[in-house]
């Protein structure tokens, strides 16, 4: 990837600050029974992994403006990600006649207090959409990353601009009406059905981030969109059972199928507009 804009000014550090670990679940590794966590990687509000200790927000936070990247390459490549998608998304929005308001993206390593609860990295990348941030724990997602293949620099990006897909159903109220529809769904088959629409409509707005981002400033090399399907194919709901469980359960998915992320990621790529994500169709 070609990324010479602005560092976005909303990456708020937490690494080497100490984890938030009090009541929260024992979980393993990355193999055995602990890849079922992968299958709430690039999830929204994971709240079953959290700890119940929901009170006085985000702790050890750092105040003022955040601190520069300095020779962290890590940080940097996610500061200049987010900035792009801040660039992308505020356009989208004047073109609806609305302000977009910028997510935080948080860096911690093992956990951290989130306005969903305790996260803890086993967790995998997720937005929360009660404190509008979005939390990563690198060092998880790297190993996510040769677990699963998903490896390059715009796979990384995907990951992030997914969880931006989040945020951006939340400030236009889609999370909302969908929650709604989850409690009026006849049994968790149906209400996971409608999850996995969320999940892909944040897909297609990763793609359409990176249409629009790169038609403005020409941020794609060759390759990067290669990382981009893979990355989208690697974490689809029947892979990751397959690997998991050796056997596949479509009435459980939640995000998706490989062929499914990949298609509205591209997409998005494809048509780079909003009205191109309507993955709701039909629940209406």
């Amino acid at each position: 990837m070609r990324l010479g804009g602005p560092e976005s000014r909303n990456v708020e550090d937490r690494r080497g600050m100490g984890g938030v670990r009090r009541g929260g679940i024992a979980v393993g590794g990355l193999g055995g029974v602990a890849l079922v966590l992968v299958m709430l990687f690039l999830g929204v509000d994971p709240s079953v992994l959290f700890t119940d200790d929901q009170g006085g927000g985000p702790v050890a936070t750092r105040s003022g403006a955040p601190a520069a990247s300095g020779d962290d390459p890590e940080r940097r490549f996610v500061a200049q990600v987010l900035g792009e998608t801040e660039q992308v998304w505020k356009a989208q929005f004047q073109r609806l006649d609305q302000t977009y308001q910028d997510p935080s993206l948080v860096l911690f390593t093992g956990a951290t207090q989130s306005g969903c609860g305790t996260a803890q990295s086993q967790v995998g990348p997720f937005y929360c959409p009660n404190d509008q941030r979005i939390y990563i724990d690198l060092g998880f997602m790297a190993q996510l990353q040769q677990k699963l293949g998903a490896r390059g620099d715009f796979a990384a990006a995907y990951i992030i601009a997914h969880e931006v897909g989040h945020h951006v159903q939340n400030q236009l109220g889609i999370l909302n009406l969908t929650r709604q529809l989850q409690q009026q769904a006849n049994d968790r088959a149906d209400a996971n059905a409608i999850q996995v629409r969320v999940e892909l409509q944040a897909d297609c707005f990763a793609g359409l981030w990176a249409k629009q981002a790169d038609e403005a400033r020409h941020i794609l090399e060759q390759g990067d969109v290669e990382e981009g399907l893979n990355a989208a194919a690697a974490v689809g709901d029947d892979r990751l059972q397959r690997r998991a469980q050796g056997q596949v359960q479509p009435e459980t998915f939640t995000h998706g199928s490989s062929a499914q992320r990949v298609q509205w990621f591209r997409t998005g790529l494809q048509r780079g507009e909003l009205a191109a994500c309507d993955t709701f169709a039909g629940l209406r």
